[in-house]
């Protein structure tokens, strides 16, 4: 017997399983990455946007009852690659002056994975006539969007700050400083 051919709303139902797994991972990261965080500034970015997550995995299970499924998640092995690069990251970097610019930087990976599934999400929502799930995962690509435009801010921010330490130090070659 064939199998039942999958459908775009087959698409949308595994998709969005696995972007509540990607969400919910998504809030422990961001708490553990405030905690890690020296920068004032970029641990106030994560406590932000981990209960803003909360809201959003909320949002979510709106969406699961919009079109009549049961709110369960998937296991995201992208979200899994990308909090397990953190994990290695944190190790790496901990303790030294680039420790905040690649928290950001994970960070930001984190977010550009939301942002590309959150926008096949509402373009599939659209498309399958689900108006207000739609609705829904458009306002938390929004607010992704958001805060991939803050993270970037503050890593420039970082990144200079973190250039101008290395600049000082005797075991990194000196940067040369040019006026703009």
């Amino acid at each position: 017997m064939a199998a039942k051919a999958k459908t775009l709303h087959d698409a949308f139902y595994e998709t969005l399983k696995d972007v509540y797994y990607a969400e919910k991972q998504s809030v422990r990261a961001l708490k553990k990455s405030a905690k890690a965080a020296e920068h004032a500034e970029l641990r106030s970015a994560f406590e932000t946007h981990a209960e803003e997550s909360a809201e959003q995995v909320e949002r979510l299970q709106q969406v699961f009852e919009i079109i009549g499924k049961p709110a369960r998640a998937k296991t995201c092995e992208a979200m899994q690659g990308i909090t397990s690069e953190m994990e290695e990251d944190l190790e790496d970097f901990g303790d030294s002056p680039a420790a905040d610019a690649v928290l950001a930087a994970c960070a930001q990976a984190v977010e550009h994975y939301e942002i590309a599934r959150y926008g096949t999400l509402k373009t599939w929502a659209r498309q399958l006539g689900y108006e207000d799930a739609a609705k829904l995962l458009e306002q938390t690509l929004e607010e992704e969007k958001k805060t991939d435009a803050l993270l970037s801010q503050i890593a420039e921010r970082i990144n200079t700050e973190g250039s101008e330490v290395a600049a000082g130090s005797d075991d990194t070659p000196r940067a040369k400083k040019t006026r703009a």
